[in-house]
């Protein structure tokens, strides 16, 4: 069930991609995403991928995976990060960038989405996934992990451990909302298109409920189908998708 959402979403990406250039395939730079869960599917849907990532063990994986899909011609792994992207891919020639689960883990967010729109032709997208602060304090404000609920709710980056001068102890660097992560989007100018959630009900079903039965499972997929667009559900998410426009402009 989690992610139908994000990928009903790039699947209509690319087919506007491939309306804009008939002419080739469509362009997808997949950010953060070494181990090709998005980038194999992609390929084989007929695109051309590339993707960077600063893992070379992860990369290695891309690349066997590839292999076993029948795609390794359609796929390109780059070793780097966001921060050198200008340096390995040039502006104004991708369709579509992912850039899932890479803004909690950047030292400046706003940087690194100004450096995922510069590479977008006029008229590409920008596909965001990041994790949800709000429903972590849901999440362990259920599991009875109050003083971590509250931390997380009353921390200005919505994280575990960053007050107390230490390390701390999350593994993320920031956990978003909806309108900051629109706000983000909008601030690299680009246009926020969809924002919607992914796992808005489903990781809150307990596991018994959802795999009893093929009815229970059909039932939880037709619910979340249901309520990942749903604007007052946005806050139980445990993930939040968000798909940004790079303007094609007047002189375009």
């Amino acid at each position: 069930m989690r992610s139908e959402a994000v990928h009903r979403a790039l699947i209509a990406e690319l087919a506007a991609a491939r309306a804009r250039s008939a002419d080739r395939v469509p362009r997808v730079l997949d950010v953060g995403g070494g181990t090709g869960v998005w980038a194999v599917p992609l390929a084989a849907s007929g695109c051309a991928v590339t993707v960077v990532d600063s893992s070379p063990d992860a990369l290695a994986t891309l690349r066997r995976r590839a292999a076993d899909a029948g795609v390794a011609d359609r796929v390109r792994g780059v070793q780097g990060d966001i921060e050198t992207l200008a340096d390995l891919v040039p502006a104004g020639e991708v369709d579509l960038v992912l850039g899932h689960d890479v803004l909690e883990f950047v030292e400046d967010p706003a940087v690194a989405l100004c450096s995922l729109a510069e590479v977008l032709v006029p008229g590409g997208a920008v596909s965001i996934l990041v994790s949800n602060r709000y429903a972590a304090v849901i999440h362990r404000t259920l599991a009875g992990r109050l003083d971590e609920a509250r931390e997380l709710l009353t921390d200005p980056a919505g994280r575990l451990g960053s007050q107390d001068g230490g390390p701390g102890r999350d593994r993320l660097l920031r956990r978003f909302d909806g309108p900051g992560l629109a706000g983000l989007l909008s601030a690299a100018g680009l246009v926020v298109e969809t924002l919607q959630g992914d796992g808005v009900l489903s990781d809150l079903i307990p596991g018994s409920a959802s795999t009893t039965g093929t009815g229970n499972a059909d039932t939880a997929a037709e619910l979340e189908a249901a309520a990942v667009g749903h604007p007052a559900l946005l806050a139980t998410a445990s993930r939040l998708h968000a798909v940004g426009r790079r303007n094609v402009g007047p002189n375009l």
